[in-house]
């Protein structure tokens, strides 16, 4: 189960356990940043028309702040009304299926993928160099792996990346959305993806960057919890849920190598 520690312990043999279970942005590819800064375009437009009808002044989107405690890592709906809250906006639901120009929840989470797939389609996806030696190492070990994402893109930018073919199963929040599972930091995508790779969940490892993905790692009780620390975020990534933290997916082929 994933829990605390003051002073991380050295990384774990990830062939000890039967299923990997990885995030996408901010873990396999550097598309975090390419989130962050959609989300900040597509919010900082809606509080600005808003603004200019209400009069309200504008408080806009901290990529610093605002992405990690109410976005980051969560279903994309689901980050819409938890940043509105935030400025205490309620707007309503719509439909998924409704334009990303109307001002509803879904309106505007529609636009921020909007956003983020012109920047895939035009720009590319690298994945981190690190995490693919982790991953081809793993591969070629008969290691069951899978990608657990909260990104209605996650497909394409693994296609982007060149890298989809790598994994057994991929449970995005399309697969979410129609087998009815709460997003994290709630546990059921990776408890789910677990099953369908034939794991139980202290058979499977969590491999996060977002705050409440290592959350949803602790709340579904799995074998092992890690935590990506890309940007400076260790104490809190121990705090919520990972057993250890690395700066990079590479550090742990040290442990896979002995």
């Amino acid at each position: 189960m994933g829990s605390s520690h003051t002073t991380p312990p050295p990384p774990a043999n990830l062939q000890e356990y039967h299923a990997i279970l990885f995030d996408l942005d901010g873990v396999l590819t550097p598309t975090a940043k390419i989130h962050a800064a959609c989300w900040k375009e597509m919010f900082d437009e809606y509080l600005h028309r808003r603004s200019k009808k209400t009069g309200v002044p504008v408080t806009e989107f901290d990529i610093k702040d605002d992405y990690k405690e109410y976005v980051d890592g969560k279903p994309r709906y689901d980050g819409v009304r938890s940043f509105l809250k935030s400025r205490g906006i309620q707007l309503p639901e719509g439909s998924p299926d409704g334009p990303s120009d109307w001002e509803t929840v879904c309106g505007l989470g529609n636009r921020k993928k909007e956003l983020v797939d012109v920047v895939i389609q035009r720009d590319g996806v690298e994945a981190y160099p690190g995490s693919m030696r982790l991953v081809r190492h793993l591969k070629e070990r008969g290691v069951k792996m899978a990608v657990v994402s909260s990104s209605k893109s996650c497909v394409a930018v693994l296609e982007a990346a060149g890298i989809k073919e790598l994994f057994d199963t991929i449970m995005d929040e399309n697969v979410a959305r129609h087998l009815n599972l709460s997003g994290k930091p709630a546990p059921d995508t990776y408890l789910k993806a677990a099953e369908i790779l034939g794991a139980s969940p202290d058979q499977a490892v969590v491999v996060e960057d977002a705050i409440s993905g290592v959350q949803a790692g602790r709340n579904g009780n799995f074998g092992l919890v890690v935590g990506v620390n890309r940007s400076g975020d260790r104490d809190a990534l121990l705090q919520n849920g990972a057993d250890i933290t690395v700066d990079d997916l590479e550090e742990l082929l040290s442990a896979e190598n002995k």
